[in-house]
């Protein structure tokens, strides 16, 4: 080994936790801390706690929140496309107007979002 070049080895480095554990490990620093240990990490305790850092969690929980009702509205208008392009073929098949059919339940789709 060459000399001088390799970090300081600490025997005894104390690592903390901010749940409180705390254990001696080897290192090369003599003092480590974390947020998360096997005492408190949800994986190994079974519960399930959110460590929060910075709004992140706020923020993930806004955006899934704004997906998710994205994703019904999405579907909800694709429902309706199907059952006015259903009407329109229906009418069509009858010889009636198919274009009014469609506007009809578009209106009924209109009457209930109000």
């Amino acid at each position: 080994m060459k000399p001088n070049i390799h970090p300081t080895y600490y025997p005894n480095a104390v690592v903390t936790c901010s749940c409180g554990a705390t254990w001696t490990t080897g290192s090369t620093v003599p003092e480590i801390r974390t947020d998360v240990c096997s005492t408190c990490h949800p994986f190994y305790t079974g519960e399930q706690r959110i460590v929060d850092t910075a709004g992140q969690v706020e923020r993930f929980m806004k955006r899934l929140e704004r997906r998710q009702t994205d994703a019904a509205r999405r579907q909800l208008q694709q429902q309706v496309r199907k059952e006015a392009d259903e009407a329109a073929r229906r009418a069509r098949a009858r010889g009636d107007d198919p274009e009014a059919a469609a506007a009809g339940v578009l209106a009924k789709y209109e009457q209930e979002q109000e």
